[in-house]
């Protein structure tokens, strides 16, 4: 064996059973982390408390029950192309690449080194001068590893496993967003498209009434005055129409750039009109403590408030002594190849001791800090419960009180329609005025437009009653695809960038 090989033995005799007593030895401060248990309602609030239990609610591609395959297919391309999702996925990237750097820091660091000079030592003796050149070989390696008798490194692991979990819940809690907006600028856009063909038959209808006034002022059982209100009407009509126009482009736009593109990029695709689409009603909410796991932004919250208490350890920790390990080994010799054989052998192997003394309480205020902040994500993950109570209240009030609504408008547009049409062909029989045929338009044409929207409102209610209850994309995503793939990264001359 030799003399390199000796100490390099040595220093493990040293430093195995040190290394293992640490370990052994171990503890953690600051307060253990428990999830808290709320206070939730049994029930929600327009359930019968005698009903039987309700049932869990159908998150699952809750989309798909508006049975529109365009849209189905909008969904997909938006998880795949949005750049919000990207945003989340390179997040969670991040989040565990930190969470590995955390666990190094539980591990002993060791480098190497290797060194070679060229020495010249020139003496004077007796006015003679003597000058020797040489070389000197030095190869070894240092080590050292930080005890974590107080746990600061354990907690910080702890903290950033919280900190991924959280990021893995954003990432939800963006696709239920995504999903929610690209649902709902559908809805919108059929809806605009919907109104905007009612508009125009409804003007065509206006302009055969004007046309019909018209022919009968020319035989005298007509004013030119009603000629003027019939066009006029008419044309108010139709003035409508751009505006709804821009609101469906608008609609289309914001489509195009959920899922990535530019805004244009839909307006061939989506061109030709398709009915509202209509979802399955009703639908099982299930209870209110089911939010708890459904909600990605509560559960988000609850990781965060679970991260900010493992950082309360990490400061309390910073307070405690700190015992580091360190050692070196080293061989020097004048001939490359004497190194490990005919050369100088060097260790050294101890123990380092930090011991707060006094800064002034700094340590302590970072503690309160923590514990401060601590406080506030345990507010905000209670704020985050109520606010998808309140969510999901709303929403199933909106849905239910909408389909009663429509029932009204649907049977008053009925009413409206038939009036119209009988004040029609009593006007051309000459037993009914102008004003009271435009009134009859003008009303049908408003109880059909009313019953599209609350079309378009019950399918925008029923997007929202999901997404409170926590509904979202339940497929795969893959976050380890990078958006940027790095190339010639290793070694090279250096070359100037612009």
């Amino acid at each position: 064996m030799t003399g390199f090989e000796r100490g390099l033995a040595t220093a493990k005799g040293l430093f195995l059973p040190a290394f293992a007593a640490a370990l052994l030895s171990g503890c953690v401060v600051g307060p253990d982390y428990q999830k808290p248990l709320l206070a939730m309602p049994a029930s929600w609030g327009g359930q019968k408390a005698a009903a039987r239990p309700a049932k869990p609610a159908q998150l699952s591609q809750w989309w798909r029950r508006l049975r529109d395959p365009e849209l189905n297919a909008l969904v997909d391309e938006a998880v795949a192309g949005n750049l919000d999702v990207a945003t989340a996925r390179a997040k969670i990237r991040e989040a565990r690449a930190s969470y590995r750097q955390s666990v190094g820091t539980l591990l002993p660091s060791a480098d190497g080194s290797a060194s070679a000079t060229r020495n010249r030592v020139s003496a004077t003796t007796a006015g003679t001068t003597a000058s020797e050149t040489y070389s000197q070989y030095q190869a070894g390696f240092d080590a050292s590893w930080e005890l974590d008798l107080f746990g600061a490194n354990r907690r910080s692991v702890e903290a950033a496993s919280y900190g991924l979990d959280a990021s893995e819940e954003s990432l939800r809690s963006t696709l239920l967003t995504l999903v929610g907006d690209v649902a709902s600028n559908y809805i919108q856009a059929r809806g605009y498209q919907a109104r905007i063909a009612l508009a125009r038959r409804s003007a065509a209808s206006q302009r055969q009434t004007a046309q019909l006034t018209r022919t009968m002022a020319l035989a005298g059982s007509a004013t030119a005055a009603d000629v003027a209100k019939a066009e006029g009407q008419a044309s108010g009509t139709e003035a409508g129409v751009p505006s709804l126009e821009a609101s469906y482009a608008e609609a289309v736009h914001r489509l195009s750039v959920l899922t990535g593109r530019p805004p244009a990029a839909l307006n061939e695709r989506l061109r030709h009109a398709t009915p509202i689409p209509a979802p399955r009603l009703p639908i099982p909410t299930g209870i209110p403590a089911d939010i708890l796991r459904t909600r990605p932004d509560v559960r988000m919250a609850e990781r965060q408030y679970a991260q900010s208490t493992a950082k309360i350890g990490q400061a309390e920790a910073a307070r405690y002594p700190s015992v580091s390990l360190t050692g070196d080994i080293s061989t020097t010799a004048l001939k490359l190849g004497d190194l490990g054989k005919n050369s100088t052998i060097g260790w050294s192997f101890g123990p380092t001791l930090s011991v707060p003394l006094f800064n002034g309480g700094q340590l302590q205020a970072a503690v309160d800090v923590a514990k401060a902040q601590r406080d506030q994500y345990f507010v905000a993950y209670k704020a985050a419960v109520l606010t998808a109570l309140e969510d999901v209240e709303n929403a199933t009030v909106s849905l239910s009180q909408e389909r009663i609504r429509n029932g009204k408008l649907t049977s008053s547009a009925k009413s409206y329609g038939d009036a119209a049409r009988l004040e029609g062909m009593l006007y051309k029989a000459g037993e009914t005025s102008l004003l009271d045929v435009l009134d009859a338009q003008r009303s049908a044409y408003s109880a059909d437009d009313s019953v599209l929207q609350s079309r378009v409102s019950i399918a925008t209610d029923y997007i929202a009653l999901n997404k409170a209850l926590g509904g979202g994309w339940n497929g795969a995503i893959d976050t380890a695809r990078r958006e940027i793939i790095d190339v010639r990264t290793g070694p090279r001359l250096a070359s100037n960038m612009r």
